[in-house]
């Protein structure tokens, strides 16, 4: 598929420490938001999520990420632990990405193989920054992400575009406001109206 070779070919250049980074960056800034929400009930831009089960959700995946390095099944954490296991997930992965030996792993995603570094760095990151935002919309905080970020992600998504909306994946994409900054360019893309 000719979006999916475009996809591996921009993340192909990705090296481990710059996934690590981008990693740290990210899921940095979305413990900034968790550690600021004073209620989880907020609904979510996620029409069927409150900020609790977008919490659950990204610890989810974060657990499905790191089965693949090792191939166990992967485990899953109720709605109400999500909070508690936030911070020893996001150990756990940045402690796999920067291992020598996991960081080079190759593991299978439906996109490719890739390293096990590239994939937090890339599908990872995506996931996460995305949700770093609809996280800070539902709870009234800063909504600004970070600016490499949002351009890296959005160069690794457009390739995916409608692979990316499979059920359980985002939204269908939104024309952008005139004048758009790369941000809302990128929300638009995620099928969120910023």
């Amino acid at each position: 598929m000719v979006g999916n070779r475009r996809y591996g070919e921009v993340v192909s250049d990705m090296s481990p420490a710059e996934s690590a980074a981008r990693y740290v960056r990210v899921s940095g800034a979305f413990g900034s938001r968790v550690n600021g929400v004073r209620d989880w009930s907020m609904p979510t831009p996620c029409s069927e999520w409150n900020a609790l089960d977008l919490l659950a959700h990204v610890v989810n995946t974060h657990l499905r990420v790191l089965s693949t390095s090792d191939g166990r099944p992967p485990d899953e954490v109720a709605r109400t632990d999500a909070l508690t296991a936030w911070p020893s997930v996001r150990a756990s992965v940045l402690g796999a990405a920067v291992d020598p030996l996991l960081a080079g792993t190759q593991v299978i995603t439906p996109f490719g193989s890739m390293p096990f570094a590239v994939l937090c760095g890339s599908l990872l990151c995506a996931d996460t920054l995305v949700h770093t935002w609809d996280l800070a919309r539902a709870t009234g905080q800063d909504e600004r992400l970070d600016a490499r970020d949002v351009a890296a992600v959005h160069s690794m998504l457009e390739p995916l575009d409608e692979g990316m909306r499979l059920p359980g994946g985002f939204a269908a994409k939104l024309e952008p406001p005139p004048g758009a900054d790369p941000q809302a360019c990128l929300l638009a893309f995620c099928g969120r109206a910023p």
